[in-house]
Parts: C-alpha cells; sequence; structure tokens
C-alpha cells in the first residue's frame, strides 16, 4: 500500500477536505468508505487489557455506551472542521443540549440565557433544569445591557442559540462571551441554524457547541443524531462521567450515516443559503406578507451582526403573512413542492407554523415574548430549483 506522507497536518486542510477525509481510520482492510461497526460490545486478548481499559490507562473501547470506532469517526471529523480540541456524540440534539448543560449544573448554581429558543430548548431552560434546583434567567438576546446584569459572580453557565428559532434573532457572541468570561461562567451555543459551515462560535470566545445532526448533517431526513464540541478538558471531566452513565449514546449506524453526511454538508449548505436569500427576497416582494426575516437581509434588524458573524445568511428564512393563523393554514394548504413538516435542514424544503407545532407547549405568553405570531411561517430551503420555489409561494400566498 502506497504511503502517506507524514509531515501531513489535518488542521491546516480547508473545510472541503476535513469534511471528506477528517477522522478517517480505514481497517486492515482498506475500504473506501468508512467502516460501519454494528457491535455493542468488545472482547479483550487478556483480563490485565480489560482491566486497564476500565482503569482509563488504555484508550481502547469497551461497550457501545461508551465509544465505538464509527462514532469516534464523526467526532473526530467534526472536532477537525470546528477547529475544537473534542466532541462528544450523541443520541439527538436535545441530547447534546440538556448534556451539555446538565453536566455542568447542579442544585443552587444559575444559568443565564437568551430568551428566543426553540420549544424544547426553552422546556429544559425554564421547567426541567429547575427540577434539580438550579436558578435561570431569561434575557433579550439583543440587549447587551440585560446580559450584563443578568450575568454574576453566581452564573456557572451561559446558553444562547443564534440564529434563534423561528424568529432569526442574531445575538452578539463576541459581546456575550466577553461579559461571561469576565464572570467565569462557561457558554454554550446552540449552532444548528448557522452550522459549522457558516458560523464557528469558538472563534467568538465560546467554550461549548452542539448540534442536531439531524438537521443539515444528515441533510436528508434519514436519522437522529447529536454533538457537542468542546474542549478536551471538558470532555473528559464533565461530559464522560454524564453521559456515560446516563445513557444517550449515539447509535454507530445514525454516526455512520451523519459520517458521510458531513461529506457533502459544505456543498448543500452553501447552495440552500444561495436559494434562501432568493426566497426571502421574492417573499419580500409578495403581497400579503407583512414581515421577512432573514439574516443577510438590509431588512433584518441585525443584519449588520449576522454579516460579521455568518459567512451567509443560512439556510432558514421566517415570514409573517396577514391574516393570522387560518391565512397561515391556507398557505401550508396550498403549497405543491414544499412539504409541511417541522424538521429542517433537508434536501427538500420543508415548511411550519411555529405556533402551532414546534412552540405550542410553550404557551402563548412565552410565544408572545419571543415574537412568534399566529400568522408566523418557518421555511427550511432546500435544494429544489429556486423559481420553482419561489412559484410555489406566489400561487399559495397570492391565490
Amino acid at each position: 500500500m502506497k504511503k502517506k506522507a507524514k509531515d501531513i497536518n489535518p488542521a491546516r486542510w480547508g473545510d472541503a477536505t476535513k469534511l471528506v477525509r477528517g477522522g478517517l481510520d480505514r481497517s486492515p482492510h482498506g475500504e473506501t468508505a468508512e467502516a460501519l461497526y454494528l457491535n455493542s460490545g468488545f472482547v479483550y486478548d487478556e483480563p490485565e487489557t480489560a482491566e486497564k481499559r476500565f482503569a482509563g490507562e488504555d484508550d481502547g473501547y469497551v461497550y457501545g455506551r461508551y465509544g465505538n470506532p464509527t462514532v469516534t469517526m464523526f467526532e473526530e471529523r467534526l472536532a477537525l472542521l470546528e477547529g475544537a480540541e473534542a466532541c462528544y456524540a450523541v443520541a439527538s440534539g436535545m441530547a447534546a443540549v440538556f448534556g451539555a448543560l446538565a453536566c455542568n449544573l447542579k442544585a443552587g448554581d444559575h444559568l443565564v440565557s437568551s430568551k428566543a429558543l426553540f420549544g424544547s430548548c426553552y422546556q429544559i431552560v425554564t421547567s426541567i433544569l429547575p427540577r434539580f434546583g438550579i436558578k435561570t434567567t431569561l434575557v433579550d438576546g439583543q440587549d447587551m445591557k440585560g446580559w450584563r446584569e443578568a450575568i454574576t459572580k453566581d452564573t456557572k453557565c451561559v446558553f444562547l442559540e443564534t440564529p434563534s428559532n423561528p424568529g432569526l434573532e442574531v445575538i452578539d457572541l463576541a459581546g456575550v462571551c466577553e461579559i461571561a468570561k469576565t464572570a467565569g461562567a462557561l457558554v454554550v451555543v446552540d449552532n444548528i441554524f448557522a452550522t459549522p459551515i457558516l458560523q464557528r462560535p469558538l472563534n467568538y470566545g465560546a467554550d461549548v457547541i452542539v448540534y442536531s445532526g439531524t438537521k443539515h448533517m444528515d441533510g436528508q431526513g434519514r436519522v437522529l443524531g447529536g454533538a457537542i464540541v468542546s474542549t478536551k478538558a471538558f470532555k473528559e471531566e464533565k461530559l464522560k462521567p454524564f453521559l456515560r452513565h446516563t445513557g444517550p449514546s449515539i447509535s454507530p449506524f445514525n454516526a455512520w450515516v451523519l459520517l458521510k453526511g458531513l461529506e457533502t454538508m459544505k456543498l448543500r449548505v452553501e447552495a440552500q443559503s444561495e436559494a434562501a436569500r432568493a426566497v426571502a427576497e421574492a417573499l419580500a416582494a409578495m403581497p400579503g406578507v407583512s414581515r421577512v426575516l432573514y439574516p443577510h437581509l438590509d431588512s433584518h434588524p441585525q443584519a449588520k451582526l449576522a454579516r460579521a458573524q455568518m459567512r451567509m445568511g443560512g439556510t432558514m428564512v421566517t415570514f409573517e403573512v396577514e391574516g393570522g393563523k387560518p391565512r397561515a393554514f391556507d398557505v401550508l394548504r396550498s403549497l405543491g413542492i414544499i412539504d409541511i413538516s417541522n424538521n429542517l435542514g433537508d434536501t427538500k424544503s420543508l415548511m411550519t407554523h411555529p405556533a402551532s407545532t414546534t412552540h405550542r407547549n410553550i404557551g402563548p405568553e412565552a410565544r408572545a415574548m419571543m415574537g412568534i405570531t399566529d400568522g408566523m411561517l418557518r421555511i427550511s430551503v432546500g435544494l429544489e430549483d429556486v423559481n420553482d420555489l419561489t412559484g410555489d409561494l406566489k400561487q399559495a400566498i397570492m391565490e
């Protein structure tokens, strides 16, 4: 077999190369595609080997809940892309959010979070964590004074998502991280909408990044998965003791699908982002549409900040139609190409009504606080011909 040059440093590769070759660990068979290890357990050549692995003196595998070669390749590839020291793959995006927060908090600790959150994230912050004696404070993500007042010496963790789901609110990452670091608080960022292709929160001072691999990493609506990107110290000292014993492990098959999905993620996200901008511009010109939110449109409240933090505007467009929920439902019913679905990041364009789906259970007061109206619709732009998408939207909205 041809030998590889010994001086190749994967950290110096471009993103496209990292996404195709990062973390690659071929078996002695020399397969081209990454191997899928569908096994729950492992055997040892000697009892001493098992003892050393359980003692942490040997980094070999011991059990599927603790690790798997296919899962490791996915983790190493994502960490390489992010420029991070470590990554821990889990069963879903929400397992990533809860794990990243819960492993670092205990009764009496204080968490500060932006108020504009995905519905399940909001439930974790406002309902689940407080059950364990963790104090939480919600702030307007755009209000830097609010962050400074809320984050104190007692704050152990700061959580935010930018852009937010579904209102596409953009938060000043560097500003919030600076405030948090002064207080000694850990910063956890939900980067699902931007993806690591368009935004790198670690570059702005964030400590931990969480992802739903179900979205753009898979990108084809096949499997669930999540990931937590962090330092080695956080992974070893915080995540491992918590996640190994609570069990939200990702299946090797799902990790393999996400690993293969990473290979084309850059191509997909960039193409979808270009189409999303065109869709947003088309929506802004349609009668009956009262507001369009897209991070890189001049009309977005934080357009300047979005352009500074995000290389492109992303794959998501949020808009409001006149007439509230009845009119929004009429638009959904009239779609011919775009599917009604609460998922996102797919190659197929998907649209949902957040007030009655993803943010239904948080209640009307919380929705109002986040600016989620009954006429709001969220579209995840896919890879279809953009003229077909804008045509579908036009006939659905203007019929």
